[in-house]
């Protein structure tokens, strides 16, 4: 059976389709078979990050009403052979999900991959329901402001409430001279706050942008810039290595030097 995870958080814009995405990448090199499946029914951004969007044919509503079958729906990645995307619908709305339907559907593909990445949406509505619905395991991605940290700590007690107690939280584009100039707020802060086991932070990091307006994985676009190297380290700590958090500046204190493993 496959792992089944849950990417969410409470406010939009933090970054959860780019963590969800690169992700299965990283996972995906480490030997594993993935699909990351877009959750975001009405939008559809995954297939974009991941420059799939000219080969997505069938959706998960179209598997859902029965239009077609799992495997037709699958996108394969253009360069990673073990890695595929489910595509979110864009005619349908969060409405006409049948949450029975899709925890069904993630029930199947379990049998066939090693990780399957619920990319959420926003909010705390009927998409985020039917994105934690199949899963057993959750990260929460924030970034280092007072409204994503309020918002997280929302979608981590509904989470808790449904039974999902492995969550692991993952902090985005910490910029340290901000952290230095007290303009946003320090990892142990945000640790503190949530009580969640900090498993990765991503730096901010142009690549990222760059990569994903062109439609690349990161690990393709800049297989050696700081946020590449921090997905590859959160993605063996889901594995379950032992990865120390990375000193990305030895003439300071480190950026991951700033967190504490719980």
């Amino acid at each position: 059976m496959g792992r089944t995870i849950v990417v969410t958080a409470g406010k939009g814009g933090v970054g959860k389709t780019t963590v969800t995405a690169n992700l299965g990448a990283l996972l995906t090199k480490l030997g594993n078979k993935v699909v990351v499946v877009d959750m975001d029914i009405g939008l559809r951004n995954l297939d974009v990050v991941m420059g799939l969007e000219n080969r997505v044919v069938y959706n998960i509503m179209d598997v859902s009403d029965g239009k077609c079958k799992i495997n037709q729906a699958l996108v394969r990645d253009k360069t990673l052979p073990g890695l595929f995307l489910l595509p979110a619908s864009q005619i349908h709305t969060k409405k006409d999900i049948n949450i029975d339907k899709i925890v069904e559907i993630i029930s199947i593909i379990e049998n066939s991959f090693d990780y399957i990445l619920l990319d959420s949406p926003a909010g705390i509505e009927k998409g985020f329901e039917s994105a934690s619905a199949p899963a057993k395991e959750a990260l929460i991605v924030v970034t280092p402001d007072v409204s994503s940290v309020r918002d997280a700590d929302r979608v981590i007690g509904i989470l808790e409430n449904r039974g999902i107690l492995a969550i692991s939280l993952i902090v985005n584009r910490y910029d340290i001279n901000l952290v230095n100039r007290k303009k946003m707020l320090n990892a142990d802060s945000v640790v503190d706050i949530l009580g969640l086991d900090l498993i990765g932070m991503i730096p901010e990091d142009k690549s990222v942008i760059e990569s994903t307006n062109k439609g690349e994985l990161l690990v393709n676009y800049a297989n050696g810039s700081p946020a590449n190297k921090a997905f590859e380290n959160i993605s063996r700590r889901i594995e379950g290595e032992d990865v120390p958090f990375l000193n990305f500046n030895s003439q300071r204190r480190g950026i991951f030097s700033l967190f504490r493993r719980r």
